[in-house]
């Protein structure tokens, strides 16, 4: 994200389609590297492993902390085309139903920006399921719905190994 940021400081309304591909390819690969994270925690707090148990169990908050992120990259990036195409005056269709959008008195054309995204995959994340922002089309319920996955395998996995350490 760093190396987009370089490249195109400030000027999202301009953005590119190679950077936007380069984007959601380094998106990606984070949402691949903590898969596979939480797979190997997952392997290492059921068959045992030689760091201690409460060790496993803190390991598992930068992996809960990077679904959410990532997720909130995910909804930010592919809502309504992404961050650029949402700046157009006629933008596709939202994929994400934000209060602002129906609530009476809202600011006329408002957007979301990456807080909205970042708030959205957070409560999906602890909630396992959408509170306030409501996905609209098929991809934003799957996507919504493999981070609550992820969450709830976390959680569970983690929670029970507490139990057994603190038990």
């Amino acid at each position: 994200m760093v190396v987009i940021l370089i490249a195109n400081p400030g000027r999202i309304s301009k953005q590119r389609s190679r950077l936007r591909i380069i984007g959601v390819v380094l998106i990606a690969l984070i949402s691949v590297a903590n898969a596979v994270s939480l797979v190997e925690l997952i392997h290492a707090l059921l068959y045992g492993s030689k760091a201690g148990g409460r060790r496993l169990v803190y390991a598992s908050l930068p992996i809960w902390l990077t679904n959410i992120i990532v997720f909130g990259l995910w909804y930010w990036e592919l809502d309504r085309g992404g961050p650029a195409a949402r700046e157009l005056p006629e933008h596709p269709r939202p994929d994400f139903l934000f209060p602002q959008m129906s609530t009476p008195g809202a600011s006329p054309g408002w957007t979301p920006n990456f807080l909205d995204y970042l708030y959205t995959s957070f409560t999906n994340a602890t909630a396992f399921g959408p509170t306030d922002t409501l996905p609209v089309t098929g991809w934003s319920k799957l996507l919504m719905m493999l981070q609550s996955l992820a969450s709830l395998v976390t959680l569970a996995v983690v929670i029970s190994r507490a139990v057994s350490i603190l038990g």
